[in-house]
């Protein structure tokens, strides 16, 4: 099939810009989590914003290569728009990032795959495991802050300073760090 003539142009093009919004949403719920205090939080989503941007990047890459004739492309799609407070967003995130990674980017691909793009097809397939990582993350970050467990546990945690890598272990995590005197938000969150 002709790529000009794809279903797989416009869903290239969709993802595209998607993810670029995604990527932008990302860095200002990490504006967000540094003016509530929380750093470490912050940076991760900075991560994940970097990586969207990287796969944005990929997309663009491909849509070149593939878009001889550089024309125009006219999506139409909706966009999430959600509050940026800690306490909504970190949930609603993660609701995103599975709708992406379960259903959007299987189904994207599955398009590429059947016009034969498999290129793309595999592409789309990687970003929506990426997404699905994304998902199980915020939804881990979103049930500790919801349960004020963020740094605090039942059980003995290694708590490391993201500053200077201090680390202690022990059930709750300090308030301010013995070494390097960084608020609590530079903690690392340990996964369980």
């Amino acid at each position: 099939m002709e790529f000009s003539q794809s279903k797989t142009k416009e869903c290239l093009a969709r993802a595209f810009a998607g993810i670029c919004q995604d990527g932008a949403r990302y860095q200002f719920i990490s504006k967000s989590a540094l003016n509530e205090g929380y750093n470490y939080i912050a940076d991760q989503l900075k991560l994940i914003a970097k990586n969207k941007m990287a796969h944005a990047s990929v997309l663009y890459s491909l849509m070149l290569e593939k878009n001889e004739e550089n024309d125009n492309v006219n999506i139409e799609a909706g966009y999430p728009f959600e509050s940026q407070l800690m306490q909504t967003s970190l949930r609603s995130s993660s609701d995103i990032e599975r709708n992406e990674g379960k259903n959007i980017f299987p189904h994207f691909a599955k398009i590429a795959q059947d016009e034969g793009f498999d290129d793309i097809a595999e592409t789309f397939s990687l970003i929506s495991e990426v997404n699905l990582r994304n998902s199980e993350k915020l939804s881990f970050l979103a049930g500790k802050f919801d349960d004020g467990t963020l740094y605090n546990d039942d059980k003995i945690n290694t708590w490391t300073c993201s500053n200077c890598g201090h680390s202690e272990e022990k059930k709750e995590a300090w308030e301010k760090c013995p070494l390097c005197s960084y608020p609590q938000g530079y903690v690392i969150i340990p996964d369980e």
